[in-house]
């Protein structure tokens, strides 16, 4: 079994790297053609392809292991994010930021609220409830990417300037709601309806001790590493200190990149151990993180969307999550004053939900509140709305040509 997770690994990593340089000269964010490699290699084109090749490349045995290895590197990668998250970005316009995430959560989170109704009965798996299948499609439809987001703004010039830095900090602002919410309703999920309240309470407590008590302590911990080099000592107590986090939030009730994200938030940005992890840990996530593509492959069947019921849904899917995002936006952002060019161009930037929007999914089918018909519909969604955003975006504003 090994054997061929090595060979699963290698070509995923591989085929995601080509066309990840592809997808970036066509002014696309690399992370688009490693998610595409992932389902090109899986069961909705190369299995269509050639079977025995598809098989050979990723057999269903090594699913578990692979499942095992995406779930660590999607753990380290919500680690990284929050340990990019700059506190500065939310303390800075705390009033804009609020009106224009507020709103743009919200809009997109009622409208998936109310597709649910209206799909719930088809694309629900059996046994289902409404109200964890509705309060998880409006999760789905409220995510915005930061990392994604942050490089797409530095690949086109607008990440220092006043535009950028707004959408930054709502991606930001965003992040963090959305995996309160997630917290939230995975805690709903698991929970007896007794008991939901209990996890919640569990939760809040954990990332007020993490954020009230912990930070500070380490704070002044890393203070003290800034006049020499973090060593590999230090190193591996922050990795101990990640693993513990991601498993007080699994055991909790909720998922561990909630216990990873807080983690890496509690971490100070500009320090010496931030950047050295970084260095370190972004290497890894090169290898470990082609696996979360390829597990997202083998999940995702385009040919379950067979006939036009399905096709009209996907299309639907894709207007309510364009159409809550951008429009809450706009809303929001005419709310402080920005221009209508500018609101505009900030509805299309919090479109973008790349990576963000395949682990909130992959949580929700483990979890089994969505099919696998919808979860193809919703991994169709968030592709397109990422590779989306830039050709919008020239649209709208004149910008450089950064392609390389």
């Amino acid at each position: 079994m090994l054997p061929s997770l090595l060979l699963a690994l290698a070509a995923v990593v591989l085929v995601g790297r080509l066309l990840g340089v592809l997808f970036r000269r066509a002014g696309q964010p690399p992370v688009i053609g490693e998610v595409v490699g992932g389902i090109l290699l899986g069961p909705s084109f190369l299995g269509l392809l050639s079977p025995a090749t598809y098989h050979f490349l990723l057999p269903a045995e090594i699913a578990p292991l692979l499942s095992v290895v995406a779930q660590i590197g999607v753990i380290i990668y919500m680690f990284l994010i929050g340990l990019e998250l700059n506190p500065e970005l939310l303390r800075n316009r705390v009033k804009a930021t609020l009106v224009i995430s507020t709103s743009s959560i919200l809009l997109p989170f009622l409208l998936g609220v109310g597709l649910a109704r209206f799909i719930y009965a088809e694309l629900s798996p059996p046994n289902v409830p409404f109200t964890p299948f509705a309060l998880f499609l409006g999760l789905s439809m409220s995510v915005t990417a930061f990392p994604v987001l942050a490089r797409i703004l530095n690949d086109i010039g607008l990440a220092r300037t006043p535009l950028g830095t707004i959408a930054l900090t709502c991606a930001a602002f965003e992040d963090i709601a959305a995996w309160c919410l997630l917290a939230f309703v995975v805690g709903f999920v698991n929970a007896a309806a007794g008991s939901a309240l209990f996890v919640a309470v569990l939760t809040l407590g954990f990332a007020s001790v993490m954020l009230v008590v912990v930070r500070p302590i380490i704070a002044r911990l890393v203070a003290g590493l800034e006049e020499r080099s973090p060593t590999q000592g230090n190193v591996a107590v922050v990795l101990v200190g990640l693993l513990m986090s991601a498993w007080t939030t699994e055991v909790i009730g909720i998922h561990a990149v909630f216990g990873a994200f807080i983690f890496g938030v509690i971490i100070p940005h500009h320090s010496s151990l931030a950047r050295t992890l970084h260095q370190n840990l972004e290497s890894l996530t090169i290898l470990l993180l082609p696996a979360f593509f390829a597990f997202t492959g083998m999940r995702t069947e385009i040919g379950l969307l067979s006939g036009r019921y399905e096709w009209v849904v996907c299309a639907i899917i894709i207007a309510v999550a364009t159409t809550g995002k951008w429009g809450g936006a706009l809303v929001g952002a005419r709310l402080t004053a920005l221009s209508w060019r500018e609101s505009s161009a900030l509805g299309v930037l919090v479109n973008t939900r790349g990576l963000m929007e395949l682990i909130v999914l992959n949580v929700g089918l483990e979890l089994g509140v969505i099919s696998q018909t919808l979860f193809t519909m919703m991994v169709l969604m968030a592709l397109i709305t990422t590779i989306a955003t830039t050709p919008l975006l020239r649209r709208i504003l004149v910008l450089p040509d950064h392609r390389s």
